[in-house]
């Protein structure tokens, strides 16, 4: 399908994509003083991260259906109102208790990423989605890097509130402007949510849907395990401040931008699974060369980071066209597929930065963490290649 009057405005979906990975993080520096404010252990504080996830992850699977049932605005404006007042409410919680209800009822916010995917989906062709996306998914990238500073910054300022002051004018400014430009793009809604939510089936039943989501899942389980990897490893083998290492992890997320950008210009003159192999080659070719650096004896940190760079280039690349793969599968489920896909992501990243936190220790962390992400990464090109092969009609 080509663009129409009612496709909206890429910056419309980029800032809504933005406000739908923001709130993850953005207060992340003010846990101590939330505790402290609160009159709580830190712990306890820091379920605002893992309540919002858990919560998040549910409605992945929920919000996409009812995109395909009642349509992409209606699940998209009810969401962004519910966001407002749920921050709203964390903004003035008297006590934590009222702070983590309100948190977690703010995670409705989380899937409309997806169904942003699946908007572009309604109104583009399969290699444009691909472009799109790849536009989109900066955002999502440049969001996280900067939230934690910037929320930082109006901590000191204003106190720790002010950071959901922040997101909930931010929230009102997109749904004003979804109000505005997001028309409806469903134009073959379905009949039946009952029926929608046993769609799954269908799609658990695609081999095809499989491929591309293995391919998400472990591609970013890839990062997810650098994440829970790379403070052990600067402490271990590099012996690196902490300030030094935000730096430092911020280069995987310069890299997934790099791809991101790569993928919005380029990916519409391939085809999608040559842009996916294309990422995942590159991922195993990087961590590859990360463990030959190892064993040569070089202790440099770029002989971490640069690898890893590599692996955040190479998702870039390969996270727009998996996810115009997954999402085009059967096209009157792209709700239902987006979200869907987006929970198994979820599911893959957490499951490798388990495994990273299982097995790294002091002694083996450099070493150790590139060959979890390297198993990761093998995996996904392993299900990168089965899509191929798949749209091809081999097997």
């Amino acid at each position: 399908m080509t663009q129409s009057l009612h496709t909206p405005r890429l910056s419309t979906l980029i800032l809504l994509s933005a406000l739908a990975i923001l709130p993850i993080n953005i207060f992340l520096p003010s846990l101590t003083n939330m505790a402290a404010d609160f009159g709580v252990d830190y712990g306890v504080a820091g379920l605002a991260l893992a309540a919002y996830a858990a919560v998040s992850a549910g409605l992945q699977i929920v919000m996409g259906p009812l995109s395909d049932r009642f349509g992409r605005r209606p699940v998209v404006i009810w969401g962004l109102a519910i966001f407002v007042v749920a921050t709203i409410g964390c903004a003035v919680a008297p006590d934590i208790w009222t702070f983590l209800a309100s948190r977690m009822i703010q995670a409705v916010i989380a899937p409309t990423f997806a169904v942003s995917l699946a908007v572009i989906r309604d109104t583009t062709s399969k290699g444009e989605a691909a472009s799109r996306i790849g536009y989109v998914a900066m955002a999502w990238a440049v969001a996280p890097m900067l939230g934690p500073s910037f929320g930082g910054l109006l901590d000191e300022a204003f106190g720790w509130r002010a950071s959901f002051w922040f997101l909930a004018i931010f929230g009102i400014a997109v749904t004003a402007l979804c109000l505005i430009d997001l028309r409806e793009t469903n134009r073959n809604p379905s009949s039946t949510i009952v029926g929608q939510f046993r769609a799954y089936s269908e799609l658990l039943g695609s081999r095809r849907f499989w491929a591309y989501a293995i391919t998400m899942a472990f591609s970013v389980g890839a990062y997810f395990a650098f994440l829970a990897g790379a403070p052990l490893v600067a402490g271990a083998a590099f012996e690196m401040s902490a300030a030094v290492l935000g730096i430092y992890m911020g280069s995987i997320t310069a890299g997934f931008m790099l791809g991101s950008f790569l993928s919005g210009r380029f990916a519409s003159r391939f085809a999608l699974t040559t842009t996916i192999i294309a990422g995942r080659i590159l991922a195993c070719v990087g961590l590859l060369l990360g463990l030959m650096l190892y064993l040569a004896g070089i202790d440099h940190v770029m002989a971490l980071f640069g690898p890893c760079m590599l692996v955040g280039l190479s998702n870039g690349l390969t996270q727009p066209s998996a996810n115009a793969g997954a999402i085009s599968v059967r096209p009157g489920l792209t709700g239902s597929a987006a979200g869907l896909a987006a929970a198994i992501t979820v599911a893959g990243g957490a499951t490798m930065s388990s495994i990273a936190g299982a097995v790294l220790t002091l002694d083996n962390a450099r070493y150790a963490l590139l060959l979890v992400m390297l198993a990761s990464a093998a995996i996904a090109l392993m299900a990168a290649l089965s899509a191929w092969r798949l749209e091809r009609g081999v097997a």
